[in-house]
């Protein structure tokens, strides 16, 4: 995060509305942080990897186009229609809110280190303890794999618990995680739902 840029607050630059931001306003996006989304004692916390340049400078999480979070989440009967980034604040009043492993945006995952992760881990794990969700649901098996030190994790229910939640490993929506459809991303949500008893919206 820029020094002067608050964590949390949306930059002065940001992109209003919806209109893609330009490639300077990715450009300053780089190193900020976004303000989680977060109500009391919600059913699921998402957690994301980190922000991308896109939920950066706009302030949305999983925002870039091509993401499959959203479209995931309405498929898998989280939400009752499709909705857009900018309407993540609806989020926890349907019980959930969404929070990123590492904290700092950045063009690429992979310009992450491993104590950034480990370190996520950690503050992660305060802030279930004090958000209190059911189940923490990580979207990237090798972000909790690294920032929880377990190699062997799969995509599913997970033994271990984190904060005292459930924690479950979805795949990365990302448009780049071709392996995983559309269709499977919210077969795997659908499954997390099922599994809380909640009926579809």
């Amino acid at each position: 995060m820029s020094p002067d840029t608050p964590s949390g607050t949306p930059p002065e630059n940001a992109s209003p509305g919806n209109r893609p931001p330009t490639r300077a306003e990715l450009d300053a996006a780089r190193d900020r942080t976004i303000e989680d989304v977060l109500g009391p004692s919600p059913d699921v916390l998402f957690c994301g990897i980190n922000p991308g340049l896109y939920s950066a400078a706009t302030g949305h999480h999983f925002a870039r186009p091509g993401n499959r979070f959203w479209p995931a989440l309405h498929r898998s009967g989280f939400t009752p229609r499709l909705l857009s980034p900018a309407e993540q604040d609806l989020l926890p009043s349907y019980g959930m809110g969404i929070t990123n492993v590492v904290a700092r945006a950045t063009a690429q995952a992979a310009e992450l280190s491993a104590e950034e992760f480990r370190e996520g881990g950690r503050r992660l794990e305060r802030l279930v303890a004090e958000v209190r969700p059911r189940v923490l649901a990580v979207a990237g098996v090798t972000a909790y794999r690294t920032a929880f030190g377990r190699p062997a994790a799969a995509v599913g229910p997970q033994e271990e618990r984190v904060g005292g939640a459930v924690v479950w490993v979805l795949p990365n929506p990302s448009g780049l995680n071709a392996h995983w459809t559309l269709d499977r991303i919210a077969g795997e949500l659908r499954r997390l739902r099922e599994s809380l008893g909640r009926p579809p919206l």
